[in-house]
């Protein structure tokens, strides 16, 4: 009896009563577990789609916030674009210009604009130098009806639209990062300007309808270490000496290409040291002119053996001359739609004044005009990219463009030292020097 007492318990009356129960107790646990795994799906979808809508909203913000603090754009922005863009001559020329609150932009602009072109500004209003003094000259530009849009030549949206405002006949291409010693301290901002800004306005420029003429800034600089002189267009400029003039030989080498590929007219200018009124701060007689005024010391540097530098010293009305007289002889662009049709015309040419001084007799007018007497410091040329001199050859532009300069050093910067007294409120002694 025991055993079959131990037999009942250990095994119940009931056939396949055991089996069933963890059958059932078996589907209990998957239909649990499947349902755990449905709804941990489901609560996983949901957070998907939570975190899509939240990015989506995010950029819909970030974009709409662009959209409404950006600078350009609009119905208003696009009259006054094409307000400022209306040509009052016949056969008059519409103009993009680039770096249009700079130097030379500032005074091609004004140039165009009182002889009845059309003309609209672009510019970023970097820090390079005293933003002030290039928003004077944007203050400048408005009292004469030209509008400088702020933005950045990089900016392939904000060049799309321009050009989808204005069937711009021309381009003048000023825009630059400038000077040779900053790109010790900011080299990545000549690539960004020079490099990434030239191609992306040339891109804008090959897809235009129509395709409009350029005309750009190149420079002396790309001369580099060639000691022949005067300076020639068919001299070799493959040894540039530092990485302001290296980005320009790149960017003639860039603009070659998209003459060849695509049509587009090209005209390359090499300036000569540019100065005058309304100049950058940056370069040396200006900054002379400052430190004479304030009683500091100047900086005169020499080469190593002993001879003083010397420059082609170009006033800002001879180069001005010589970018309009590019503008009335570039023949127009060949391509459409970002094809070329045939060859185009490109060119390069030296904008100088054929006749070099040297940074003493510089100093020498300077004290002159200022009726101050400079305090000077001779130190010897550091290895920071300048060459010791330049001397323009301007056969092709005296041959392309009717160039002739007109204006000496002495007369030019009597010029600028009248302008300067002006517009930093000096008055002179009477104190001869």
């Amino acid at each position: 009896m025991k055993l079959r007492v131990i037999d009942d318990d250990l095994f119940p009356s009931t056939p396949g009563k055991v089996k069933i129960e963890r059958t059932h107790a078996l589907n209990r646990q998957l239909h649990r577990c499947f349902a755990s795994t449905i709804t941990l799906f489901l609560w996983a979808v949901l957070l998907v789609a939570l975190t899509a809508s939240y990015l989506s909203f995010r950029s819909f913000v970030a974009t709409s916030s662009r959209y409404f603090t950006a600078t350009w754009g609009g119905l208003h922005w696009e009259s006054q674009i094409r307000s400022s863009a209306a040509v009052t001559r016949p056969d008059g020329i519409t103009v993009l210009i680039t770096g249009a609150a700079g130097f030379v932009g500032s005074h091609v602009s004004l140039a165009l604009r009182r002889r009845g072109d059309g003309v609209v500004g672009l510019d970023n209003f970097n820090a390079y130098y005293d933003p002030s003094l290039k928003k004077a000259r944007k203050a400048l530009l408005d009292s004469q009806g030209v509008l400088v849009v702020e933005g950045d030549v990089n900016d392939a949206r904000l060049l799309a639209k321009l050009f989808d405002t204005v069937p711009f006949t021309h381009v003048m291409h000023l825009a630059a990062q400038a000077g040779v010693r900053y790109a010790i301290e900011n080299p990545a901002s000549y690539v960004h300007s020079n490099v990434a800004g030239l191609v992306t306005l040339l891109e804008a420029c090959k897809s235009a309808d129509p395709q409009p003429s350029v005309i750009w800034a190149s420079s002396s600089s790309v001369y580099g270490l060639n000691d022949k002189v005067p300076f020639s267009e068919s001299h070799r400029t493959d040894r540039p000496a530092s990485l302001y003039a290296a980005t320009k030989k790149a960017g003639e080498e860039i603009t070659h290409v998209y003459n060849h590929i695509y049509g587009l007219s090209i005209t390359g200018l090499r300036f000569f040291t540019v100065y005058g009124p309304w100049g950058r701060p940056d370069m040396a007689y200006y900054s002379f002119t400052r430190n004479i005024l304030q009683g500091k010391p100047i900086n005169i540097y020499r080469r190593r053996d002993g001879a003083d530098l010397a420059r082609d010293f170009t006033y800002i009305d001879d180069i001005v001359r010589g970018c309009v007289a590019a503008l009335d002889t570039a023949e127009a662009s060949t391509g459409s739609g970002g094809k070329k049709r045939r060859p185009a015309q490109y060119r390069i040419c030296n904008l100088g004044n054929t006749s070099p001084m040297t940074v003493p007799a510089l100093v020498r007018i300077l004290e002159r005009h200022l009726k101050v007497k400079a305090k000077k410091h001779v130190l010897e040329m550091p290895g920071n990219g300048d060459v010791p001199f330049t001397h323009a050859n301007i056969s092709s532009a005296r041959a392309e463009l009717g160039y002739k300069p007109t204006t000496n050093l002495d007369t030019g910067l009597k010029k600028f030292v009248k302008w300067y007294l002006s517009y930093y409120g000096y008055r002179l002694n009477n104190k001869s020097v």
